[in-house]
């Protein structure tokens, strides 16, 4: 289902929901009901409700969005420690700076395809990633330097292999949903508290108080939208993109 389409959905129930309640609650209410004698201790309640509410509702939407940026740097720092690697092994002998450049290409080549794939579909990374990754560590940790010149590059190396291997770790955390299923119920329970509220208020069924009361419900059911879309860094939304890899490595297809 298009993600546009989810958030058209929940937003037309959001305020579908508060126009039935309103109209069922306009019916059921006594004939002798004075909206305007609210007492205000309700409306202060509402008011501090909305207010709290805000408040943690903007730090979801900031936490996702900070984990999908992390989520980036991730692929950031794997993609240009594997580039350091094919620049610098450009001092060995051709064979041997040949066979650590075609593992490369054929780890990245799996990355942008196969794995990204993965991780947007199943949020899990693949083994056969693991194994391309570890035949480039044996390349570079295996070959015995010939030379001093050949020996200065060798640590070097090794760094910007570990720096990889630690950038992907970090993919692999990163990958799944982010937010804990009990920061799910509070949103969820708080978005309808928060509506519910507006009840307390004896709404009555006149049309700036439903257009209004509609969209405000429309407004939670939009930032909650956004809470769940940046809520898997590699699997929706404005996800994390495999980019750094295409723009290091040209050659790659995805």
């Amino acid at each position: 289902m298009s993600e546009w389409l989810v958030l058209t959905l929940a937003m037309g129930a959001a305020c579908l929901v508060v126009l039935i309640v309103a109209v069922v609650r306009h019916h059921a209410a006594p004939a002798d009901e004075d909206p305007s004698e609210t007492p205000d201790v309700i409306e202060y309640i509402t008011m501090m409700i909305g207010v709290v509410y805000a408040i943690v509702l903007g730090l979801a939407i900031a936490g996702v969005w900070e984990a999908r940026s992390v989520a980036q740097d991730h692929v950031q720092a794997e993609a240009q420690a594997l580039h350091e690697i094919d620049e610098r092994v450009r001092v060995y002998p051709a064979g041997v700076r040949d066979r650590i450049r075609d593992d490369i290409d054929a780890y990245v080549g799996h990355v942008v395809s196969t794995e990204w794939k993965s991780m947007s579909t199943k949020g899990e990374m693949t083994e056969r990633g693991d194994e391309l990754l570890d035949t480039v560590r044996r390349d570079v940790t295996d070959y015995e330097p010939a030379n001093d010149f050949e020996a200065q590059a060798y640590q070097p190396l090794l760094d910007q292999m570990a720096a990889a291997d630690a950038a992907r770790n970090s993919r692999a955390d990163s990958t799944g949903e982010t937010m804990p299923g009990v920061v799910w119920f509070g949103l969820i329970t708080g978005a309808v508290v928060t509506v519910g509220m507006v009840f307390a208020l004896q709404i009555r069924r006149t049309a700036r108080e439903l257009i209004l009361a509609g969209l405000f419900s429309a407004l939670i059911a939009f930032l909650l939208f956004l809470v769940w879309d940046f809520d898997s860094p590699y699997g929706r939304g404005l996800t994390a993109t495999a980019e750094p890899f295409m723009a290091l490595f040209p050659d790659i297809k995805a």
